[in-house]
C-alpha cells in the first residue's frame, strides 16, 4: 500500500475515533428506535418506557418494547474526472480520498454500514457494503489509485443511475470540483434519498493571476493550450466560475441538500464537523 495512502488512513482513523469527532457528526446516526409491542412491566425494567396512558386503562404497569436502532443506508460517491488530477497543495483527488475515509471510519463508528462508488461517465461500484475497517482500506486505495485523467463526468448520467441503483433510502455524500454543472440536476434524486455535496477545489483556482505565456493541458478532454494568460483572461474566467458557482449554490438550496466546500491546503474535519450537526 502506498505511504500516502497509509497515512490518510492513520490520520482519518485517529481523527474520527477521537471522543471530539466521533461525537459530533450527529447526521450519520440512526433514525431511533422503532416501537414494536406492549408488554407487562417486569421488575428491573426501565420506568421510562412505561406507557401511563394504557397502564392507566389497564390498571397495570405497562411498557413499551422497541426494536434495535434503524442503521442508516450511507453511500460515498466520489466525483474523479480529469479535473480533480490538480492541486499546488495536493492533488484534489487526494483531498477526495481523506474525505471518503473519514465518512467511511465515521460511519462504522456509528455502527452503520457503507457502501461506495466512483462516478464520471459511469457510476462504478467500489466498496460493496459493509461496517468493517478493512472496506474503509479498499475504497481509500481505490480512490487514491484511480486513473482520473481523461474522463469526462457526466451528472444527468450519474444521477439517473444513483436513482435506479440505489433502491433504499440513503444518506449520499457526492465528493467533487463540480465545474460545468449545467446538467447537473439533483431534484428527483434529492426527494427519494438526503443527499449532502461536498465542494472540493484548490485555493489558486479560485484566485487565478495573470501568467503570462503558459502552456496547458486540459487533463478531462486531453487537448493542450499554448498562450498568454493575460488580465481580460483572468476577468472572464472569475466571471465564469462565479456563475458556475451561484447556479450551484442556488440549486443545492432549491433541493434543500446541505453543502460545504473544502480547498487543498484545508484540513476537512472541521468542516464536516460543521456540515453533520
Amino acid at each position: 500500500m502506498n505511504s500516502k495512502i497509509k497515512k490518510i488512513l492513520i490520520k482519518s482513523k485517529k481523527e474520527v475515533f477521537s471522543e471530539i469527532v466521533g461525537n459530533n457528526l450527529s447526521k450519520l446516526k440512526g433514525e431511533g428506535y422503532d416501537f414494536s409491542e406492549l408488554k407487562e412491566y417486569e421488575y428491573g425494567e426501565d420506568v421510562k418506557n412505561i406507557d401511563w396512558i394504557i397502564s392507566a386503562k389497564l390498571q397495570k404497569p405497562y411498557v413499551k418494547v422497541f426494536h434495535a436502532q434503524k442503521e442508516l443506508n450511507i453511500n460515498i460517491i466520489p466525483i474523479l474526472n480529469g479535473t480533480v488530477f490538480f492541486g499546488t497543495d495536493k492533488f484534489k483527488q487526494e483531498l477526495i480520498c481523506e474525505i471518503s475515509t473519514l465518512l467511511g471510519f465515521s460511519a462504522i463508528k456509528q455502527g452503520d454500514t457503507f457502501s461506495s462508488y466512483i462516478a464520471n461517465e459511469d457510476l462504478l461500484l467500489c466498496s460493496k457494503k459493509s461496517k468493517r475497517n478493512f472496506s474503509v482500506e479498499y475504497m481509500a486505495e481505490k480512490i487514491y489509485n484511480y486513473k482520473s485523467i481523461g474522463k469526462k463526468v457526466n451528472y444527468e448520467l450519474i444521477s439517473n443511475k444513483i436513482f435506479k441503483t440505489l433502491k433504499r433510502r440513503s444518506l449520499i455524500f457526492l465528493i467533487g470540483d463540480f465545474f460545468q454543472i449545467e446538467k447537473l440536476d439533483l431534484k428527483i434524486l434529492s426527494k427519494k434519498h438526503e443527499v449532502i455535496v461536498i465542494i472540493v477545489r484548490d485555493y489558486f483556482e479560485e484566485n487565478i493571476s495573470t501568467l503570462g505565456s503558459v502552456n496547458f493541458k486540459d487533463l478531462e478532454k486531453g487537448f493542450e493550450f499554448r498562450g498568454v494568460i493575460d488580465k481580460y483572461s483572468v476577468e472572464n474566467y472569475i466571471k465564469s466560475l462565479k456563475e458556475n458557482d451561484h447556479k450551484l449554490f442556488e440549486h443545492l438550496r432549491k433541493c434543500n441538500i446541505d453543502f460545504t466546500k473544502i480547498y487543498t491546503n484545508e484540513n476537512p474535519i472541521s468542516k464536516l464537523i460543521r456540515l453533520m450537526k
